[in-house]
């Protein structure tokens, strides 16, 4: 039993006749280091540990949390959520989650190499990512930041309900921004590289990816406004399931904040995409073996072949729903559990970016995306953002584009995909997203 655990079990055990105890124990390390002009601009480590202690008794919830595994301060902390508990509002859904029999993913998200890796050699890989962003392109004049960054986790959860439950992880990633300048224009480009090791990382992918970005926009004018394709690349795509995945959680389906709350069992997207969220996939960084909750995580289907099959839940939002858990909660040890998507994923589709491009007669090669959060209501669907990138005409990029805005809807954007493509790419947060061609969206230039 690993000390972390053996925390948790002494504070669930501590139940009284009627009480319900979960405690939540967590303890991470994270390391940043940023480079600038060939040499180090910061270095920065930092160790994360606490105890979230949560009580139902009496269909009252309480809640309290320390940042420190003193036994005397965790004790104090459970005599906290017990006070709070007696302030609480009476809930009929208050409660635990209980063990519903589904067996752990077996997951291989530690990397020892990582555990071992020496402070010198990620101070290396930042200057490395500098150098190799700079020395690509001559109209590169420097980099915003270049950045080496990890973290390392592990979580305990056990409750009186028998609950016991036990993981960890690591993950690093590579990050640049590369400034370009030519003809007096300046413009930004962003590369990345994700592993849970180091080994996993690739200096070239980041630093082609930024040059690629900034240097391609270069002469870009605005053009007149027309309905047209609109080509999501995996980056893109995935803030777009981003958006569509948090209306598909029970929390803002039960609160009448998602527009696909009354449609279960419909057609809401093209018959090309399958959307799943799938924490036992090792190839996400969102993986996890448990949930915030300590139930062991499982493939959930949201959309198959474009028909809404249901929505994710904690233990809370599936008894109110009358499903159950779908183990979809997320947290930290200074909250309680809430809804959430962990590892998004589209079923791949076929072709390649430059294949699926090549079938646009007239379009628009999506680049960035800006104003998400004013642009996009996740209540009503509506869907208007800032975004720039390159026209397409006859199955070619053509010239680049600026200060042009997308208007649609989320709903009419899902339906509209008409095509998907194989180039399934994992991104940081732990999405899983391909290409993707949305047919007839409205571009607003002149």
């Amino acid at each position: 039993m690993t000390e972390l655990l053996e925390l948790a079990r002494r504070v669930a055990e501590q139940a009284r006749p009627g009480e319900q105890i979960e405690a939540y124990v967590a303890r991470g390390t994270t390391t940043s280091v940023k480079a600038y002009g060939g040499e180090v601009e910061s270095l920065t480590s930092a160790e994360s540990f606490g105890v979230g202690i949560r009580v139902v008794s009496g269909k009252r919830q309480g809640f309290a949390h320390c940042g420190t595994f003193d036994d005397a301060m965790v004790f104090d902390t459970l005599a906290d959520a017990r006070d709070n508990a007696t302030f609480g509002e009476p809930d009929e859904f208050y409660g635990l989650a209980v063990p519903d029999g589904l067996p752990e993913p077996s997951l291989h998200l530690w990397r020892d190499e990582l555990v071992s890796f020496p402070t010198v050699e990620k101070v290396a890989l930042a200057l490395e990512l500098e150098r190799a962003t700079v020395g690509r392109d001559p109209r590169v004049t420097g980099v915003r930041t270049a950045i080496y960054g990890d973290s390392l986790g592990e979580v305990a959860i056990a409750t009186s309900t028998g609950i016991a439950a036990h993981g960890r992880g690591t993950g690093c990633h590579l990050s640049v921004s590369a400034l370009a300048v030519s003809g007096g224009e300046t413009k930004i480009g962003g590369g990345v590289s994700v592993g849970r090791g180091p080994s996993e990382l690739d200096v070239e992918e980041a630093a082609t990816d930024a040059v690629d970005r900034a240097v391609r926009l270069f002469g870009a004018v605005k053009p007149p406004s027309q309905r047209l394709a609109v080509v999501f690349e995996p980056r893109l795509a995935a803030t777009l399931l981003g958006i569509a995945g948090a209306t598909l959680t029970g929390e803002r389906v039960l609160k009448g904040r998602s527009p696909f709350a009354d449609r279960l069992g419909e057609q809401i997207a093209s018959p090309l995409l399958t959307l799943v969220d799938d924490p036992t996939d090792p190839r996400s960084f969102g993986a996890d073996p448990f949930d915030g909750e300590g139930l062991a995580t499982r493939r959930n289907v949201l959309i198959r072949s474009g028909v809404l099959q249901g929505f994710l839940h904690d233990t809370y939002s599936g008894r109110r729903a009358g499903t159950g858990s779908t183990a979809s909660a997320v947290r930290g040890y200074a909250s309680t559990p809430g809804v959430g998507c962990r590892a998004l994923a589209i079923a791949p589709g076929s072709g390649s970016l430059d294949e699926l491009v090549g079938g646009v007669d007239r379009g628009l090669l999506v680049q960035s995306l800006s104003g998400l959060h004013s642009g996009v209501n996740a209540v009503s669907g509506d869907f208007s953002v800032g975004a720039e990138g390159l026209m397409i005409r006859d199955g070619a990029l053509a010239e680049p584009v600026r200060e042009v805005t997308i208007a649609s809807t989320l709903q009419r954007l899902l339906l509209g995909i008409r095509a998907v493509g194989s180039d399934l790419e994992w991104r940081p947060g732990g999405t899983g997203a391909c290409t993707l061609v949305v047919e007839d969206v409205s571009l607003s230039g002149t």
